[in-house]
């Protein structure tokens, strides 16, 4: 459902769990695409709850890649009632979207169609976090966009993103060292005639 497409794309480019898209408010979101993940929509026993994400980090902003944020904006234009509590990925009956529900009449449909089985909607967020691995952005960086807690968690679900990272942080501390005075060190012939005396 074209509804929904700006969903999977905020999803896949801003890393926003499925809570924090449906608990999104168009007061949330900027003309430039930033997002501020503030609140967050959880389901149990068929109520749904808005409340804050479950720790501090997840209270966030992310600023979306500028064609992510174009879509957005198409979205809010065509699609949401532009007061600032209306929700930015409504059900289809307006009221806040039940992501159970929308699983099931949409998002599973549309999976099955594409052949992409077994796509989950956690996996859009996986494929943010990659995306800015691949970008080259730090792991610091990418635990702050995420809402992670901690780097540690960053590094430890995503670590095995980060290909090459050792070579990559030689690479740079040559290009840094290059410049200095100690450098000459490293380019000096050692003397291997040395006595384990001298």
């Amino acid at each position: 459902d074209t509804r929904y497409k700006a969903l999977v794309i905020v999803g896949a480019y801003g890393g926003l769990r499925i809570g924090e898209l449906a608990g999104l408010r168009c007061k949330s979101i900027t003309a430039t695409g930033e997002v501020t993940v503030a609140e967050t929509a959880t389901e149990a026993e068929g109520v749904v709850t808005i409340g804050p994400p479950k720790t501090r980090a997840g209270i966030r902003n992310v600023v979306l890649p500028a064609g992510a944020a174009e879509v957005l904006a198409g979205h809010l234009a065509a699609l949401v009632d532009q007061g600032p509590e209306a929700w930015v990925f409504p059900a289809p009956d307006g009221g806040v979207l039940r992501a159970a529900s929308w699983r099931s009449r949409f998002w599973r449909p549309a999976v099955r169609s594409a052949a992409l089985e077994p796509l989950r909607p956690h996996d859009l967020r996986h494929t943010a976090v990659a995306l800015w691995i691949a970008a080259g952005i730090g792991v610091l960086e990418v635990s702050r966009l995420a809402g992670h807690t901690s780097t540690s968690f960053t590094l430890d679900r995503y670590g095995h993103l980060f290909p090459q990272s050792e070579r990559q942080s030689a690479a740079k501390l040559d290009r840094y060292l290059a410049d200095l005075p100690v450098a000459r060190i490293l380019h000096e012939p050692a003397d291997f005639n040395l006595t384990r005396n001298d």
